[in-house]
Formats: structure tokens, C-alpha cells, sequence
């Protein structure tokens, strides 16, 4: 894995934490515990900070950035961003399913026990209500989300990843 340190600043990360070999995690990042981070992700936090909570899997081909003086990003607890999204400049609450090749863009809130589906363009300054899946380019409200898909999708996908990491120590 590649750590790199920005203008003094390097990451800092909790316990029982797995960064594979390819991953590059660069400046101000702060990462809680049980975080993964997958096969050629970057989190690069060279011009704004990134925060990120517990729980947390980040895969394959997944970038993490921010903008300049403008749009910090910030990852709550219990999140899992699928292969090669991208989180710019953005919040992310807790218990979150960021689907595959996603966007999330700058200054954009996605709320707690939500579903980002895959592929799907959140644009600059969208509030995704709590308890709700957005689809599409634009993204737009699809429906609530029910309580059985938020067990068996947000929770098992986060469960699973930790398992996963550990194969891998």
C-alpha cells in the first residue's frame, strides 16, 4: 500500500483496519475502525480533508477526493462504497450502500439508510433524503427503502466486507 504525507500531514487509521497492497491512501485522511480499503482505491487528501467512520469498505477501483477550499468529504459509520465509485467533495451518513460506478459530487448529502444504486450520478448539492434509494443520471428519489432491505443489503454487505478483510491478514 502506498501512504503518502502532504505538506506534514499523514493518514491516521483505527484498529483491525485492511489496506490492500495497490491501495493509495495520501495526506489528510482519517479513518475510524474496521475500514477496508480495496484494489486500486485512492483516497487522496492533498487539497481537503477526508474523514471517515467505522465499518467502512471502500473497493475496488473506488476514488476518494475532495475540492480545494471548498468541499470536504466526509464517510459515517457502517458504509460500503461499491467497485469503482467515486465520493467527491461530499457527506456521507451512516448506513449507506454506495452502489457500483456511482458518482457522488461536491457538496451533496446522502442521508442515513440510504441506497446510491449503481451507476447512478449524484450531482453538485443533492440532498438524498434518509431512508431512500436514488437511481438514474441525474439521480432521483426512486422510493423509501424498507426496513428488510436495509438488513439484508446495507447491513450484510458491511458484515461481509469485514469478513472478507479478514482473509486477507
Amino acid at each position: 500500500m502506498i501512504i503518502k504525507t502532504i505538506k506534514g500531514i499523514s493518514p491516521k487509521f483505527g484498529k483491525n483496519c485492511f489496506f490492500a497492497e495497490n491501495a493509495t491512501l495520501i495526506g489528510e485522511v482519517i479513518m475510524g475502525d474496521e475500514v477496508s480499503v480495496w484494489y486500486h482505491s485512492v483516497v487522496r487528501g492533498d487539497v481537503n480533508s477526508i474523514k471517515i467512520g467505522n465499518k467502512v469498505n471502500i473497493q475496488d477501483g473506488v476514488v476518494i477526493h475532495a475540492t480545494y477550499k471548498i468541499a470536504k468529504t466526509n464517510i459515517g459509520n457502517n458504509v460500503s462504497i461499491g467497485h469503482n465509485a467515486i465520493i467527491h467533495g461530499c457527506t456521507i451518513d451512516d448506513n449507506v450502500l454506495v452502489g457500483m460506478g456511482s458518482i457522488i459530487m461536491d457538496n451533496s448529502i446522502v442521508g442515513s439508510n440510504s441506497i446510491i444504486a449503481a451507476g447512478a450520478v449524484v450531482t453538485q448539492n443533492t440532498i438524498v433524503s434518509p431512508g431512500s434509494i436514488y437511481a438514474g443520471v441525474p439521480a432521483r428519489k426512486i422510493k423509501d427503502i424498507d426496513i428488510n432491505l436495509q438488513r439484508n443489503e446495507i447491513e450484510r454487505i458491511a458484515n461481509n466486507y469485514i469478513l472478507y478483510a479478514s482473509w486477507y491478514k
